[in-house]
């Protein structure tokens, strides 16, 4: 008995393999799956995407998606848009294909060609590591640490909704110079960024290569549906109010913040747009008083600054060095 273990084994290995082969073959056939190209390029075309898991645990018809990634015009996908519409569906989604198409499977679409990637990194989800003593934002930093030690142009990155575990202008911040760092010379990589720092799509002037998707809506007076579709450029609304409603919350939680949502806006002082046209907000102000503004000798300083020059992390930098100078006079 013993003499013939290692047929045995070796027996078990192919009838697993064969397995194995057999489960995607009947998954393809009966789930109209289609063969991908797999090939050397540094490009992943999908047509008709569809996440493989999710497609099959809904009522209703899923939605599927067209993807364009590559090393040059396409490099990163900046994807905004509110909680529920889809966003980590559609990253999930297009790394699932990937990997499916890399591994000899036929893949959930109407056409797929994809450059085969060395890894797929994510960084999608949070939560706390409370045996280690790491809050959710601590746990997402190393993580990410980790990815932009690791990945090369040949890697494909899932970033979903980075920094949001701090304070609303240091994760911008973080978010920012992140997108920086995947998108330039040192990692390069096949990037799918999905964010509520609406700020973020004004990378796509200023870098080549990044692009802006949304996950289109319909508003429909106070309600909102969620289209699911992935259409080009950005969007400057994240409907946070109508998603707590959809999700249950009491009316008068709705109500209250709605209401002070409008005194925000029409208190807070615009930072560019016309009113009613991707308007944005400043998160703070640090000086009262015109009079105080005209005198102050941080804001003289504020004003020698050269932005277009600064790095998001510089920019942090200094904003810290002049809050300590405000402070001391």
């Amino acid at each position: 008995m013993g003499a013939e273990a290692a047929c045995v084994q070796a027996t078990a290995l192919a009838l697993g393999e064969l397995a194995a082969l057999c489960s995607l073959a009947h998954a393809a056939d009966r789930h109209g799956y289609v063969r991908p190209k797999v090939d050397s390029s540094d490009t992943i075309k999908i047509i008709d995407g569809r996440h493989p898991v999710v497609e099959r645990t809904l009522t209703e018809k899923f939605v599927p998606n067209d993807a364009l990634l590559d090393c040059t015009k396409n490099r990163l996908m900046m994807i905004t848009g509110p909680n529920m519409a889809g966003k980590s569906t559609f990253m999930r989604q297009v790394a699932l294909i990937v990997f499916m198409a890399q591994v000899g499977s036929f893949v959930p679409a109407r056409a797929a060609s994809v450059g085969i990637v060395d890894r797929i990194f994510t960084r999608v989800g949070a939560y706390d590591d409370l045996a280690r003593g790491q809050s959710s934002f601590m746990v997402e930093m190393t993580e990410l640490a980790a990815i932009l030690h690791t990945a090369t142009k040949r890697s494909l990155i899932l970033l979903d909704e980075i920094g949001r575990g701090t304070s609303t202008f240091e994760g911008l911040c973080i978010a920012w110079a992140v997108a920086e760092y995947v998108h330039g010379k040192k990692v390069g990589a096949k990037t799918m960024f999905a964010t509520h720092y609406h700020d973020l799509t004004g990378l796509e002037g200023l870098l080549p290569g990044v692009v802006n998707y949304n996950i289109a809506v319909r508003e429909d007076a106070d309600e909102i549906v969620f289209l699911r579709k992935v259409i080009p450029g950005g969007t400057n609304r994240s409907y946070g109010v109508l998603v707590a409603k959809l999700a249950g919350m009491p009316q008068e939680v709705i109500a209250r913040a709605r209401e002070l949502l409008r005194e925000m806006e029409s208190t807070a002082p615009l930072r560019g747009g016309e009113p009613g046209k991707g308007r944005t907000y400043t998160q703070l102000v640090l000086f009262d008083g015109p009079g105080h503004l005209a005198t102050h000798p941080v804001v003289e300083e504020l004003r020698g600054l050269n932005l277009h020059n600064m790095t998001p992390i510089q920019a942090l930098q200094k904003l810290d060095e002049l809050k300590r100078k405000a402070g001391e006079k």
